[in-house]
């Protein structure tokens, strides 16, 4: 059967939200994705408290979690005080790096130039070779961006072979505001697939239910097999723009992918994750942190019941 890789992305479903959710809960939370199938897991991020004060508990949470034989722990960092805290934990198998395109997504969420940018990447790369580590860099805003900053093709296909020059081979390409088209979609993929044949490029996508199917199959059919999804499509970037747009839901990828002959190990657990008395009483906890996020992100009403939709069509009540 062909290989596909599923990176599941709590922390990218975690990060936006304004009230902490207990270090204990997100343990028994990936303790119940680890049990499913899952294998390469987006669980946490080390970077200012003051930023993303929900991931502030990353070391507490991988220190509880303890060590996972044949699990990739992927660690997002923007600093090398955050790549230094990463490998300290001794959990972390894979740095995240998030690169852009787009210089005022730069500004917004890790307040580099493109220039500093790739100077920390380099560093940061380095540390990763001497401690044992895997990198993955991510190239947001990789299908547009809504801030008229310059954008085409060429400009992800460069970014693409700057990373893999440092000697960074997996490369996530991100349509951070979920703006992007299937068709820009399959185009951009198989740009960066054609003209970096050596790397492993993956996309991490933001999109509504709705559209996921299209846009990942967009992605599979020009020959994309790396999918960065979150379980119920929460999630959002908080720097990107005002209104929180959702991860690709793990459930439409699973089905998008049934689609075309391939049937992941996980499909007959993501039932079972979601209904687990932990997971349920995490759902229930989103349902009534939605609210603030509402108010906080000038999310409209529709959008709210959305979100409200989205989980109770994951609990299956």
């Amino acid at each position: 059967m062909e290989s596909v890789k599923l990176i599941e992305c709590p922390r990218d479903a975690w990060q936006g939200l304004p009230r902490q959710i207990p270090a204990g809960r997100k343990v028994q939370y990936l303790r119940g994705l680890v049990a499913a199938g899952f294998r390469h897991i987006d669980a946490v991020s080390f970077v200012s408290p003051k930023a993303v004060p929900q991931m502030a508990d990353s070391e507490e949470v991988l220190e509880q979690l303890g060590e996972l034989d044949g699990v990739e722990i992927i660690g997002i960092v923007v600093n090398e005080k955050g790549a230094a805290r990463a490998i300290a934990t001794g959990a972390v198998k894979t740095l995240g790096y998030p690169c852009s395109i787009s210089e005022t997504f730069l500004r917004r969420n890790q307040n580099q130039s493109p220039e500093e940018n790739q100077s920390v990447l380099k560093r940061i790369k380095e540390m990763a070779d001497g401690s044992g580590l895997e990198m993955v860099a991510y190239i947001s805003m990789a299908f547009g961006n809504p801030y008229d900053d310059s954008w085409n093709e060429e400009k992800v296909l460069e970014a693409a072979r700057a990373i893999f020059s440092m000697g960074i081979s997996a490369i996530s390409l991100a349509d951070t505001v979920g703006a992007a088209e299937p068709e820009r979609i399959h185009r951009v993929v198989a740009s960066a697939l054609r003209g970096c044949p050596e790397c492993e490029i993956g996309i991490h996508m933001h999109s509504t239910r709705a559209a996921a199917g299209a846009k990942m199959l967009a992605a599979f059919e020009a020959g994309c097999r790396r999918f960065d999804s979150a379980i119920g499509g929460l999630g959002g970037c908080p720097f990107a723009q005002d209104v929180l747009v959702g991860n690709i839901p793990t459930e439409e990828v699973v089905r998008a992918l049934e689609q075309r002959g391939l049937r992941l190990p996980i499909r007959d657990s993501l039932a079972d994750v979601v209904a687990s008395p932990t997971a349920a009483a995490w759902l229930d906890k989103y349902l009534d942190e939605i609210k603030p996020l509402a108010t906080n992100y000038l999310l409209d009403a529709k959008a709210v019941s959305r979100f409200e939709s989205i989980l109770t069509a994951v609990r299956g009540r």
